[in-house]
């Protein structure tokens, strides 16, 4: 049998996320493949648990664990860190140094993408989507030179830490006196912030995971929110918003979605299963953002995503494991 180190739980805001997505795939992966230890990644320390509820601190210098003077090594590592240190590519850096196998995109590729400028910067090489207008502050400036700086932006406005998931610190802002709220709340999370053009249009989203050098894209879902925006409440609340999978939308706009996330996903060097977010206006596709370790709760996107294309969450827990023992760094 396999040891499986499911890593999840992280320092962000995103860390009951990861709690909750953890405790699915610890639900349903296969107990006859996989020894499976539960490693809660803290700021100070790294937590495993054995399926006997034991917990020990983990050894960061061989990444191992030892068990009443049992030695425990761990033939991959399956992360569902939402956020730092997760997504964005300090663990995986960890793991790669220590020859771990992982379940989730390079370092490199997590680094960059979880950055929504870079990453946007990347997409928009690439040709393959439209992005919205937008401008990038590496660092707090003072009031007078942002308004400078987006005075050819159109209201409304998306304030957005560049370093956060789970539409954590983001805002949406009608007109320029609720600017200076939301860039304090953007720059509370992050010192580099995003603010982008609004786009009026349809919510889509497409998982997206690579198995034996193929490239699968999931049946598209429409996120309909019955707030003013999909922000984190309207994410994780239930009731707050609906997602509707299959989408309704024409096939010519499914096969789009589709093909485009699986572009992106070769072009970006994804790995693992990513989730690529859009807005069609009903004419053209903007591109949002890529999630590299998408939520996996029971209030998630992805798994439903996967149960409607046919493959249940236990069989795609397997295929990411397999597909990650089978890698290449």
């Amino acid at each position: 049998m396999l040891n499986v180190a499911l890593m999840y739980g992280g320092y962000s805001g995103e860390r009951d996320i990861s709690i909750k997505s953890a405790d699915m795939i610890a639900k349903n992966i296969d107990k006859n493949i996989y020894n499976v230890y539960l490693i809660d990644v803290q700021k100070d320390k790294w937590l495993c648990k054995d399926s006997n509820n034991n917990e020990v601190e983990l050894l960061l210098n061989d990444f191992s664990a030892n068990f009443n003077n049992k030695k425990i090594n761990f033939d991959v590592a399956f992360i569902i860190i939402h956020g730092t240190p997760g997504e964005n590519g300090l663990l995986e850096g960890y793991l790669e140094m220590k020859n771990i196998p992982h379940t989730t995109c390079s370092a490199s590729v997590s680094m960059l993408t979880f950055n929504k400028y870079y990453c946007k910067s990347i997409v928009n090489d690439s040709k393959l989507v439209s992005l919205a207008p937008s401008v990038y502050f590496p660092f707090p400036l003072p009031y007078k030179d942002v308004i400078d700086k987006i005075k050819h932006l159109n209201f409304p406005l998306f304030i957005k830490p560049a370093n956060s998931g789970s539409s954590v610190g983001l805002s949406k802002i009608y007109n320029i006196n609720e600017l200076d709220a939301a860039l304090q709340l953007a720059w509370k999370y992050d010192k580099e912030i995003l603010i982008e053009q609004g786009i009026k249009g349809r919510e889509l989203t497409c998982g997206v995971f690579g198995y034996n050098d193929n490239i699968i894209a999931l049946p598209v879902t429409e996120v309909i929110s019955k707030k003013d925006f999909f922000d984190y409440e309207a994410k994780y609340t239930p009731g707050m918003s609906d997602e509707i999978t299959p989408a309704d939308i024409s096939k010519d706009l499914s096969d789009l979605i589709q093909s485009t996330s699986k572009n992106l996903y070769k072009y970006l060097s994804c790995f693992g299963v990513v989730r690529f977010d859009y807005i069609w206006d009903g004419k053209e596709l903007f591109f949002l953002e890529v999630n590299t370790i998408p939520g996996m709760s029971e209030a998630s996107i992805v798994p439903v995503q996967a149960k409607i294309a046919g493959y249940s969450l236990s069989q795609l827990i397997n295929m990411l494991i397999e597909n990650a023992l089978n890698r290449k760094f």
